[in-house]
């Protein structure tokens, strides 16, 4: 069985083809990057929708299949930005109509687990999942991921992002922030928010900005947002491995790449002594193999979608989906 499956949550348009074992064929992607500012969803929305065809063709190239030979179409539901949802969702109906093929509507958050889980071999982690849009503490129990501790704000990418746009770096910040934090030397107060099992990260956003604005270096201001940042994912996720305790830690989303962060989170797991670990890059980020991955799990433990029935759903949670390919 061959799935396509489509990625369109916010600033990337994907398209990955993957077999029913596992392998994953094709991959290509285009990820609309602002003039200026952060992602503008009607924007980034009209770019998908320009580009879509160029990466399908380009995924088809790259699996070196034809389109009628896709069993199955799986497309991001939710969550995400409305429009580029849409765009995305229109694209997988389109095509899984014209095909005639069965349809299933993918977790995005959940993708991010399950292609880590087969790049990694991770049986049971528990899984830090840090993107722009996402920042969340995710483990499998009782039939569902579970949420065990998330943002009640910003999530941690759109922290870093928002304080690069505040200090005049570049769009994606997240990058930039890592490679000025390498040169910071002193450590600058910040506000650290644990509530519970939750982080907040938009007091800590506005704080750095304000520090910058009255003069503070801009490298020790990286390096300490960073480390407060970090510090406080660490300790939810590690909060999250003593209650399962579960023997494995997994990072992903976008700022997986980050290797300070990574640093951190293996030091906590070494400690626990648990495996620790990290899809490649172009798995950590948004990507339609995932979803092509996961749709295929979907599709083989039994659930099937009438066209009608695969609408987006712009604030789909991860705790919303049973998991039967895993209750067994």
């Amino acid at each position: 069985m061959l799935c396509l499956g489509i990625e369109g949550t916010a600033h990337t348009f994907g398209v990955g083809i993957v077999d029913s074992r596992g392998k994953v064929l094709a991959n290509a992607l285009k990820t609309y990057v602002p003039a200026k500012g952060g992602i503008h969803p009607r924007e980034a929305a009209q770019f998908h929708a320009a580009n879509a065809r160029v990466v399908l063709d380009g995924a088809l190239k790259a699996a070196r299949v034809a389109i009628e030979d896709v069993d199955l179409l799986a497309f991001s539901a939710g969550p995400g930005l409305g429009p580029c949802l849409r765009t995305a969702a229109t694209a997988a109906r389109a095509l899984a109509s014209w095909l005639d093929v069965p349809i299933i509507s993918v977790n995005h958050c959940i993708a991010h687990v399950e292609i880590g889980r087969l790049t990694e071999r991770a049986r049971d982690p528990v899984t830090l999942y840090v993107s722009g849009g996402n920042t969340q503490v995710i483990a499998f129990d009782a039939g569902r991921y579970r949420v065990f501790g998330e943002t009640l704000d910003i999530p941690v990418g759109n922290c870093l992002d928002v304080f690069a746009r505040g200090v005049g770096l570049p769009y994606p910040g997240g990058p930039t922030v890592e490679r000025l934090a390498r040169e910071g030397k002193r450590y600058i107060p910040l506000p650290y928010v644990v509530k519970g099992m939750d982080l907040s990260f938009s007091g800590l956003m506005t704080e750095a900005v304000r520090k910058h604005r009255a003069g503070a270096d801009l490298h020790d201001l990286c390096f300490s947002l960073q480390e407060t940042a970090f510090a406080a994912l660490v300790e939810v996720t590690e909060r999250a491995v003593a209650h399962t305790e579960k023997k494995e830690v997994m990072l992903t989303g976008g700022v997986a790449a980050n290797q300070r962060l990574r640093e951190m989170l293996k030091l906590m797991a070494n400690e626990h002594k648990a495996k620790f670990f990290v899809p490649p890059r172009e798995y950590c980020q948004d990507c339609g193999a995932m979803i092509a991955w996961t749709g295929i799990l979907v599709y083989k433990h039994g659930l099937r979608q009438k066209l009608r029935e695969t609408g987006v759903k712009q604030r789909w949670r991860t705790d919303q989906v049973d998991i039967p390919w895993r209750t067994g």
